[in-house]
């Protein structure tokens, strides 16, 4: 995997991903962004998203289950301290639908222990919760 950016002035960058997409990315106005494009924290949090997410829907899948609809709540904490990086990552998957709870929990446990390799390569503590239909579901092992 490659990737490219190009400096747009101030602490502002673009670039095109590998995969054919426009990145833009910028820093906090207090450091002399522009609000050009999103924080490169703000970028890693999606990926953690996006990357959690994707697996535990192909996991799903496989299962031969679909959900009516899915989203992600994710809150993080990071150091005070320079490089400020992420302490903790809690996810919360909302899912509605006719789903069983127990396969939803082994699709979460599987997408985050063994398959997202964002999560794998940060050194944050993760943790997660799911609701399926508004019910909290029990905590996965």
């Amino acid at each position: 995997m490659e990737t490219e950016l190009s400096w747009t002035g101030s602490v502002g960058f673009s670039g095109i991903a590998s995969s054919g997409h426009d990145i833009r990315i910028d820093g906090a106005e207090e450091i002399g962004g522009k609000n050009g494009g999103v924080r490169p924290m703000e970028l890693l949090l999606h990926s953690v998203a996006g990357c959690s997410g994707i697996n535990v829907i192909w996991i799903l899948e496989k299962m031969r289950l679909e959900p009516d609809a899915f989203h992600m709540e994710l809150k993080a904490d990071r150091s005070d301290t320079p490089p400020k990086q992420f302490t903790h990552i809690h996810i919360h998957y909302a899912f509605e639908g006719d789903l069983p709870e127990q396969k939803v929990g082994r699709a979460i446990d599987l997408a985050n222990d063994k398959y997202c390799s964002v999560t794998h390569s940060l050194n944050a503590e993760l943790t997660v919760s799911y609701s399926i239909n508004g019910v909290e579901g029990a905590p996965p092992a």
